[in-house]
């Protein structure tokens, strides 16, 4: 099958967590979070312009670090033109970005710099939004193991 998010070639990596019962690799993963991503797990300043049929916008750091939970690897950040960051994931030097699609143009990732958790997390919202995303995930994972 053809994924159409940045790296999906080569994101072939295995989980490291048995945390997330069917989520066995990143594919696993981004179809996952094409169900549950919603606007309230999207960053509050793109949130009016959020949609369905657009679901990976402003969900990019809590799902980086959600990827990172699952697989292991580092969260790295490029920096938008409007000063902003935009974090995904490299893992045994796999590079991929599941939630790309929220941009019209393929991303310069080769000025990434690396992000950290704690810096993240330092914004609350930004926080409660993670553990959203990572209950949704838990409860995504109860509905398919009962398929």
């Amino acid at each position: 099958m053809n994924y159409h998010f940045y790296g999906w070639e080569n994101a072939d990596v295995s989980a490291i967590s048995d945390e997330y019962s069917g989520i066995k690799d990143p594919y696993d993963l981004y179809d996952a979070f094409l169900k549950i991503w919603k606007e309230d797990t999207c960053a509050p300043r793109m949130a009016d312009k959020w949609k369905d049929s657009h679901p990976s916008l402003g969900q990019c750091s809590i799902s980086a670090f959600l990827v990172q939970d699952i697989f292991g690897g580092e969260v790295y950040g490029v920096r938008l033109e409007d000063g902003s960051i935009h974090c995904f994931n490299v893992v045994d030097s796999h590079l991929f970005d599941l939630s790309s699609e929220q941009f019209d143009e393929i991303l310069d990732y080769s000025q990434a710099s690396l992000q950290e958790r704690e810096k993240h997390f330092s914004k609350e919202e930004k926080y409660h939004r993670y553990l959203l995303l990572k209950e949704r995930l838990k409860d995504y994972c109860k509905t398919k193991d009962t398929d």
